[in-house]
Order: structure tokens, then C-alpha cells, then sequence
């Protein structure tokens, strides 16, 4: 004995236009993904943007130059006055913005001429 599968048919004759229900489901063209880049802070070395030597902080500043999510770093660390570190391309020290970091060790003297 030989069993057959049952397929559903549909309800409509052909060549009648559609009178109700849901509409036949048309493919719909799916947009390609857009490309992510990854975000610097997650690719470098995170110890980069909470260094000390400011060359190592100028060299992060640099990198957050073209980060897509830049500002809203930024203003998150603004609004956490975040205590130290590189955030939205910008030096933060004790919870404010400073335009660039000093060396550790007592500044060379300057000879009076």
C-alpha cells in the first residue's frame, strides 16, 4: 500500500481577484547589513587610554579620531565625570576635560639667560 502526503490547495479559483484574508506573502529584499568597523577601544590595548606618559594619550586621542560612536562616549563620560582616561577623543583628569597631559617628575628648569 502506498501512502501520498496530502498538500494544502487554496481556496481560490484561479483567475478570481483576491477578496479577503491575509495577502499573499511577497519576498520582501533584505537590505544588506550595514559593515561594522570594530571600535578602537576594543581592538588596542586597553591600557592605552588610561596611561600615564601623555604620548600614549596623544597616540589614543588619535585613534578615537574616527570611532563612529565618539560623541556619545563623550557625553557618557561627562555625565559620569569619569575620573581619568581617554573618552570621546578627549583627556579626562579628575572628571574634567584637559587639553593634554603633563609628564610625571618635576618640570626641567629653565635657564636664565
Amino acid at each position: 500500500m502506498q501512502q501520498t502526503i496530502d498538500r494544502p490547495t487554496s481556496h481560490r479559483r484561479p483567475g478570481l481577484p483576491w477578496t479577503g484574508g491575509f495577502p499573499p506573502r511577497r519576498p520582501t529584499p533584505l537590505d544588506p547589513a550595514p559593515v561594522r568597523r570594530p571600535l578602537p577601544c576594543r581592538v588596542e590595548d586597553p591600557e592605552l587610554w588610561f596611561a600615564e606618559r601623555p604620548a600614549q594619550l596623544e597616540q589614543a586621542k588619535a585613534l578615537c579620531g574616527e570611532c563612529p560612536i565618539r560623541n556619545a562616549c563623550l557625553a557618557g563620560a561627562l555625565d559620569r565625570a569619569e575620573p581619568w582616561g581617554v573618552w570621546g577623543g578627549e583627556i579626562f583628569e579628575r572628571g574634567t576635560v584637559i587639553a593634554r597631559k603633563r609628564p610625571r617628575g618635576r618640570p626641567r628648569k629653565v635657564v636664565a639667560a
